[in-house]
């Protein structure tokens, strides 16, 4: 569909076209979605077309000067043989065929300074060309960069987003704190239930099952002392 837009209205028009479509259905390039990078590659290929044509034309020029420098050339070595054939002639005696090649060798003379001058335009023109190819062609490939570049920030953004989606989906966060607070309130009742304890605790019943448990141990120990006594050695 697109192509047939274009072949219709023209490269440029059709991409206005859509980007109007893409406006009006809610998704503007500068929303910096897959929209955005869809416009760039357009745009991206569009110049590529244009630097290949633009290629193509200087080709174009090259030829062209060559093919005037060659004539050029052609020229020169025309008037220097003109030149060799009148001094022959002359040397044999033969007036007319020495007129003759001087006569051409004039001619020639009066055209090489113009041939000589469109030459060096067209390499001028040629030259400032194929410099306007060279930094067509390095800009491209910065924008190439600059593409592949807007992609992998696409395809980060579009990770976070998803990634922002799940968080929000599934909130750890409320459940941590849920969790932190269902922690603090056991921590404060064992806290509660320790003073408690404490406080209901007979400070003289204490002291007597202390006294009983220290008696205790020290029988204990005596028993054991008698025991390794008596035993033989």
């Amino acid at each position: 569909m697109k192509k047939a837009i274009y072949w219709l209205m023209g490269e440029k028009a059709g991409r206005s076209m859509f980007g109007v479509w893409n406006w009006l259905w809610g998704i503007p390039v500068e929303s910096g979605g897959k929209v955005a990078v869809a416009v760039a590659e357009e745009s991206l290929q569009s110049m590529q077309e244009s630097v290949q044509k633009l290629a193509q034309a200087v080709a174009l020029q090259e030829a062209a000067f060559r093919r005037a420098k060659q004539k050029y050339e052609e020229k020169v070595k025309e008037l220097q043989t003109l030149e060799k054939q009148a001094v022959t002639a002359q040397n044999q005696g033969n007036q007319e065929a020495a007129r003759m090649a001087m006569t051409k060798v004039i001619q020639a003379e009066q055209i090489l300074p113009k041939l000589e001058e469109m030459v060096k335009q067209a390499e001028t023109a040629v030259t400032a060309s194929k410099d306007k190819l060279n930094r067509e062609r390095m800009k491209l490939e910065a924008y190439k960069t600059d593409m592949q570049n807007m992609k992998d920030m696409s395809e980060v953004n579009a990770a976070l987003e998803q990634i922002a989606q799940v968080n929000n989906e599934f909130d750890i966060g409320s459940a941590k704190n849920q969790f932190e607070a269902a922690k603090g309130a056991v921590e404060r009742r064992n806290l509660s239930a320790e003073a408690l304890a404490e406080l209901s605790e007979n400070p003289a019943e204490k002291m007597q099952a202390d006294l009983e448990n220290m008696t205790l141990d020290d029988e204990v120990a005596r028993r054991l002392q008698m025991l390794e006594d008596s035993d033989p050695k």
